[in-house]
């Protein structure tokens, strides 16, 4: 069985510079050209954050986040309906560019696609970015639905 150890916290954090002029931080400072950093007890956490063992975390709940005043949440929500419109109006334009460059399941071939199986991909690859398309248009919709 393996016994995991904790080791201790190291509270010295030395900085040191090389004729080089390399930087580096070690935890001990016993050669040229180190200094001792002042930091804080690495091991000193806060009443707040401190876990206490057999109990819960304290949830953070919602009163604790800001409030934005009722003309501000409006503004807010009328902008994310134009944006959400605008995306939506935009999907669709590129679905329907999708759906006419894919002819019904039968687009036209191009010249570099002599090998059959060339053509096979793009069109399976067209049908793919039809689906994609038609999945984004549909969530859209859905967030738009949502709104007041």
């Amino acid at each position: 069985a393996v016994i995991a150890h904790a080791a201790p916290v190291q509270d010295e954090v030395y900085v040191c510079v090389d004729q080089n002029g390399v930087t580096e931080y070690r935890n001990t400072g016993l050669n040229k050209g180190c200094r001792k950093l002042d930091m804080p007890a690495a091991n000193a956490a806060t009443p707040a954050k401190r876990a206490v063992p057999g109990k819960p975390a304290t949830a953070v709940t919602a009163g604790a986040f800001p409030k934005a005043d009722g003309q501000v949440q409006k503004a807010r929500d009328s902008d994310r309906k134009l944006i959400l419109q605008d995306e939506l109006r935009l999907e669709e334009g590129k679905l329907a560019g999708l759906k006419a460059d894919y002819n019904n399941g039968e687009p036209e071939r191009r010249g570099d696609e002599r090998n059959y199986a060339k053509y096979q991909e793009r069109a399976a690859a067209m049908k793919d970015d039809i689906a994609r398309a038609e999945r984004n248009v549909d969530a859209l919709r859905r967030e738009l639905g949502k709104l007041r």
